[in-house]
């Protein structure tokens, strides 16, 4: 991968700078409402109800920092802090009736000033602006995911293979049978790999790697939970599996797709695979394929 460039670091710093000033980020009265906006979006995250815990995750803040604001708020009158009825170790925060009311007035605020900035521009130009913020946020979030080895039978791995079972069974017209998912001692260790991609704490993907004969791999159950989907995190887990295979010296790659999985066959010619006669007896084996490793995945 090609390494990010003096200008691009310029510009997307220079476009944070714009943006935090237009919507009014840098002010301590956040919309015209008595609070700086760490607040205003807290109360905005807390809706129905949640954890301080799925709160802490979820914005990626620090946990005295979080507990501080929430603190603030609850003296205000705006929220509730009480023990998790399941869970003593958890505790929630919830609107009070003050709280939604001035959650209301911040929402018709926010949307007034973005009715606002928007109404300067022509229906086309508006559009081309939405078109450009939806591509951003989905960029930025598959920036934001990582992509990490895990042992095969590490609970995120399985807990991702049961996930992908779940969803290819409903896709297959004959179903899926789970004892065909790979065995952790077939994915760990110098028999194979497993990846886990993980979006802000969460797993959201998986992808397995094992080993067929010397210099041969085969790739195994590349998935994407329906919400990371359309981001290019398929794309980004096949790189990270093809990058383990070169540094594990294997110089082939080898898998099969079923016929209802159109999208996965596009994406594997896409990215070099080629189809090849089959390789082995698999029931769920439709279409085959094989890509030449000619170093490190880039």
């Amino acid at each position: 991968m090609n390494p990010v460039s003096a200008q691009q670091v310029a510009e997307f710093r220079r476009f944070n700078r714009y943006f935090t000033r237009r919507i009014g980020a840098l002010d301590d009265h956040y919309l015209g409402q008595d609070r700086p906006l760490g607040e205003a979006r807290l109360l905005f995250e807390i809706g129905e109800g949640v954890s301080l815990r799925e709160l802490r995750t979820r914005l990626g803040l620090d946990a005295g920092y979080l507990s501080r604001m929430a603190k603030t708020l609850q003296a205000q009158g705006l929220v509730r802090i009480s023990v998790h009825p399941d869970d003593s170790r958890l505790r929630v925060v919830e609107l009070t009736r003050a709280g939604r009311t001035e959650l209301k007035e911040q929402n018709r605020r926010a949307d007034a000033l973005a009715a606002g900035l928007l109404d300067g521009l022509s229906t086309a130009q508006r559009d081309r602006l939405t078109e450009a913020m939806s591509t951003a946020q989905r960029l930025l979030r598959l920036a934001g995911i990582t992509v990490a080895p895990v042992d095969g039978a590490a609970p995120d791995a399985r807990a991702c293979l049961d996930a992908y079972a779940a969803d290819i069974d409903a896709r297959f017209p004959e179903g899926f049978d789970k004892s065909d998912l790979v065995r952790p001692e077939e994915v760990s260790g110098t028999a194979g790999a497993f990846f886990v991609a993980y979006e802000e704490g969460h797993p959201v993907g998986c992808g397995a790697l094992r080993r067929l004969e010397p210099g041969v791999g085969e790739l195994r159950h590349v998935w994407v939970h329906a919400d990371a989907r359309r981001l290019g995190l398929a794309r980004r887990i096949l790189t990270a599996l093809e990058t383990e295979a070169a540094a594990r010296g294997l110089s082939t790659l080898r898998l099969d797709t079923h016929a209802s999985l159109t999208e996965a066959q596009t994406m594997y010619r896409a990215c070099g695979y080629t189809e090849i006669p089959p390789y082995a007896d698999h029931v769920y084996g439709d279409h085959w394929f094989e890509k030449r490793l000619s170093g490190p995945a880039n």
